[in-house]
């Protein structure tokens, strides 16, 4: 993954963590979905423009491989990469890493757009974000 990639920035709370005292497995999903909005919003799309022009991103597939556990306090940057082919999906490239560098998770998503009246991913999904997006290099675009 590039250096270049988005993050942001979470502290675990004591209530996101189960009865070992790790960050349980769900919220890992949680931090990536997080910094994935949080990576659209700093290009500018919000939630409600992608809901006015009737598409809205889609995780078609998610791998974890989750490398240290997290605990209560732990502050955590949380990455985003898009990763553009060709076709209707695209890939992302996420990690979940502490800020004194150790790698806790890594994320490997196949995304799409989906057109929200027929119910179906659009041809090519850079070209709904790239008209949306205030700035589309934050992207990938």
């Amino acid at each position: 993954m590039s250096d270049e990639a988005f993050s942001v920035r979470i502290t675990v709370r004591g209530y996101e963590t189960d009865t070992q005292g790790h960050l349980n497995q769900a919220v890992y999903l949680q931090y990536a979905e997080h910094a994935r909005w949080e990576h659209l919003q700093a290009a500018g799309i919000r939630q409600a423009d992608l809901l006015s022009k009737g598409v809205g991103p889609v995780v078609l597939e998610t791998t974890i491989k989750y490398r240290r556990e997290l605990r209560a306090g732990d502050e955590v940057d949380v990455s985003c990469a898009f990763i553009w082919a060709e076709g209707k999906t695209f890939r992302l490239e996420q990690r979940i890493t502490r800020t004194d560098g150790v790698l806790a998770a890594e994320f490997d998503v196949v995304g799409g757009i989906l057109d929200l009246n027929a119910r179906r991913l659009v041809a090519d999904p850079r070209e709904p974000l790239r008209a949306l997006a205030s700035d589309p290099v934050l992207l990938g675009l």
